[in-house]
This record gives structure tokens, C-alpha cells and sequence, in this order.
């Protein structure tokens, strides 16, 4: 959230394309991509009660935190749509509908609290300027290919990680704490997707936002590397509209 301008920078600083061989597991990545079940709705009706427990007051850093997360995942969503209407590509869909699920699930505790949405139902619309423009900047980037998309992508989940890392440590409620540790989670594995993605174009994914170190860790953390279908929607053996996923709106 302090930086915002540095991070809007860093998204231009991307370059040095470098061409590496496709692996089996990226292979069995990207087939496990085009054969993800696209039905989050009817699992999230299906999930067990709700696990907010909407209790305490939230200070102001929190209140700001949820209003600008719930764009924030918003300008993911609508990023990844408009790029699987201009590439047709999957994964855009597929993470798309994750996205949606996340910024449900922001919109779910602000509602808790008696928070007002400040986004709108437009796509491509904020009521942050901060992500008009990003909105903008990026979805022109991502239309010169295919690659230069897949690298949208991944510089969002960059983006959002080191938000959602620095909004843990500035939060101490137990419902936010918990929304944010799983997008956490959802936002790493779309990383590693879309580094996967571009691997299958014969590319790599230089991170500009998180050291080099931290992505790395990321893309061999086994513990959030699950590829299963579905897994884009929500990743929790008690899925609840409280663990990330959102309700079922």
C-alpha cells in the first residue's frame, strides 16, 4: 500500500526474456490448467457454515486495508477476463474465476463489519484511481502477446503478495487474518501458474516487485503447489465463505 508508485514502476522494469525447455511437470501442469472444473459456484454452495466470527471492532489501517484488497483482487479479475477474451488461453479463465471468488470473500467480511463497497460493478471501473490506471497500463501491456500477458499475470500476483503480506502484519483480527492468509496462498499458486504458463512459450518470468530469493521459495514450496481442478476456486478442506473462497454470490 506505501508503494504503490514503486511497484507501478517495477511492472515496467520487466525484461530479459530468456527461452528454457518444457519439462513433464510443466507439461502436466498446463494439461491439469486446460482440464480445471469450472463449477466454484455450486461447490461453494455446497460448503459448510459460515467461520466469520465478525466480533471486535477494526481499526482504520484494517478498514483501508479490506477497501483497497477488495479492488485490488477486483483488478485482477478484470484483467485476466479481458485477456481469455483477447487470447482465448485458459488459464486467464480459470484464475479469473478465482479472482472473483477472493474479492466475494473481501466483500463478505467488509459486509460483516457494516462496511461500505467502494467497488464498483463495472468492469474495468474503480473507485481508486490507482487501479484505473493499472487497469489501463496493464491490459495494454498484456494486448502486444500472448507472453507479455502471461507476465501481466505474474507481476499481479507479485503485486498482490506483497500487499497482503504487509497487511497481515499491520492486522490483528481474526476473520481478516484468516481472508488474507488464503488469498495469500491463492496468489502464490497463480504466481507459480503463470510461471509455468510461460515456460510453455518457451519463456521466464523475472519477478519485480518480491526478491528473487522469495519467488523462488515460492515456485518450490510444494505445500502451495496443489494442481488439482478446482483448485483455482478455493483450496480448503473446510471451505468456508470465510477461508477465501467468498460466499456464493
Amino acid at each position: 500500500m506505501k508503494t504503490r508508485k514503486l511497484l507501478f514502476s517495477a511492472f515496467w522494469a520487466l525484461s530479459s526474456i530468456l527461452i528454457i525447455s518444457c519439462s513433464e511437470t510443466i507439461n502436466q501442469v498446463e494439461d491439469t490448467l486446460a482440464s480445471a472444473n469450472d463449477e466454484k459456484s455450486s461447490e461453494v454452495a455446497l460448503a459448510p457454515g459460515d467461520s466469520c466470527t465478525f466480533s471486535g471492532e477494526l481499526t482504520e489501517t484494517e478498514i483501508a486495508g479490506l477497501m483497497e484488497m477488495r479492488e485490488e483482487e477486483k483488478l485482477a479479475h478484470d484483467v485476466y477476463s479481458t485477456f481469455f477474451e483477447m487470447y482465448d488461453y485458459v488459464i486467464f479463465n480459470n484464475i479469473s474465476k478465482s479472482e472473483n471468488a477472493h474479492t466475494s470473500a473481501v466483500l463478505y467480511v467488509m459486509a460483516g463489519y457494516g462496511l461500505e463497497d467502494p467497488a464498483t460493478g463495472e468492469e474495468g471501473m474503480f473507485t481508486n484511481p490507482t487501479f484505473n490506471e493499472l487497469y489501463a497500463s496493464l491490459t495494454a501491456k498484456g494486448s502486444a502477446s500472448l507472453a507479455e500477458a502471461l507476465r501481466v499475470g505474474a507481476f499481479i500476483e507479485e503485486y498482490d503478495i506483497n500487499d497482503l503480506q504487509n497487511l497481515l502484519e499491520e492486522t490483528q483480527n481474526e476473520d481478516v487474518i484468516r481472508v488474507y492468509s488464503n488469498l495469500l496462498r491463492g496468489s502464490k499458486n497463480h504466481l507459480r501458474a503463470f510461471t509455468y504458463a510461460l515456460a510453455r512459450q518457451g519463456e521466464t518470468y523475472i519477478p519485480t516487485v518480491i526478491s528473487e530469493e522469495q519467488y523462488q521459495e515460492i515456485l518450490e514450496d510444494s505445500n502451495t503447489s496443489e494442481w488439482t481442478p478446482g483448485y483455482y476456486y478455493y483450496n480448503s478442506v473446510d471451505s468456508t465463505a470465510c477461508d477465501g473462497t467468498g460466499p456464493n454470490f
